[in-house]
Parts: C-alpha cells; sequence; structure tokens
C-alpha cells in the first residue's frame, strides 16, 4: 500500500450475510455498515466513542462503530441491530423497549440494545444496579434511563422464569 487512498480488502459477516469489499483504510465500520452495505440502524452520533449510539456486536463483544476501522473487522462476525429480529418476530430486547417505552426519539435505541445483548449474554440476571452500570456507557436525551432499564430488567427475569 503506497498511498492513503488505495483500498483493502475487507471480508465480513453481517447479520449472517457475507460482504466482500474494497475500502479506503481509514474508513470506519459505521461508515462502511451505513454507506456501503445499507445498515442504518449505526448511528454515528459523536463520533468519539462517547454517546454509544454506533454501537455493534464484533464477535459477541459490542464495540463502537465510529472509534475503529472498517478493516480491523476483516474476517469478523458483525451484529447489528437489524440482526435481532428473527424470522419477523422482535427479539425479546426490542420487545421490551417498545413494552416498557424505552425509547422516544430512538436515536440511541440501537446501541443501547446491543450493548443490552451483550450484557444479558455475559449475565443473564443482572440487578437493577448491574444494568444501569451496563449501560452507562450509552448516552439517551430523552428518557432518562428508566424505562429502558425496566425493558432489559424485563428480558432478564423472562430469562430468569424460563431457566427455572
Amino acid at each position: 500500500m503506497n498511498d492513503v487512498t488505495d483500498k483493502m480488502s475487507v471480508n465480513v459477516r453481517v447479520n449472517g450475510r457475507q460482504y466482500t469489499s474494497d475500502v479506503e483504510p481509514r474508513k470506519s465500520p459505521a461508515d462502511f455498515l451505513r454507506k456501503d452495505i445499507g445498515v442504518t440502524g449505526v448511528h454515528p452520533g459523536c463520533e468519539h466513542g462517547v454517546c454509544g449510539a454506533c454501537t455493534i456486536l464484533l464477535d459477541g463483544r459490542s464495540v463502537r462503530a465510529c472509534c475503529m476501522l472498517a478493516v480491523q473487522a476483516d474476517g469478523a462476525e458483525v451484529t447489528t441491530v437489524e440482526g435481532l429480529a428473527q424470522d419477523g418476530e422482535l427479539h425479546p430486547l426490542q420487545e421490551a423497549f417498545w413494552k416498557h417505552h424505552g425509547l422516544q426519539c430512538g436515536f440511541c435505541t440501537p446501541g443501547m440494545l446491543m450493548t443490552a445483548c451483550e450484557m444479558l449474554a455475559d449475565n443473564p440476571c443482572p440487578s437493577r444496579e448491574q444494568i444501569r452500570d451496563g449501560i452507562s456507557g450509552n448516552m439517551c436525551r430523552c428518557t432518562g434511563y428508566q424505562f429502558i432499564v425496566d425493558a432489559i430488567e424485563d428480558v432478564a427475569r423472562q430469562s430468569d422464569q424460563s431457566s427455572a
């Protein structure tokens, strides 16, 4: 690679579908997902990794899609909010956010959902304090977090009841 404008190949699986594309080395996953393959649920907000609206799962771990390079995702499995619903059915977290009014303007919602997915995968039965701590890296200017915490807690309770 001799020039900053040279492109690099990225091979990534997004929401179960394989994509290969040549990208500029400086392109972020947020821009790659939105502009190159049309996955618009990734919301670049602050573009500094502070707000969390662009959170995606990269090989099951949450990352800020504005703070890394698309080429770093080469060979990875990426899950975005579009990948949560299966067979036309909302993911339990999506359903709970709707039920508990855990979204208002919706800008932070995709990042919150992805963060909550990872949190519940790591700890299926978090306390309210653990939920608040788990989403503390995601900013919401509309809800005051109460309904978001209620929604995540509801999914955790459902998971706990189904495993009992």
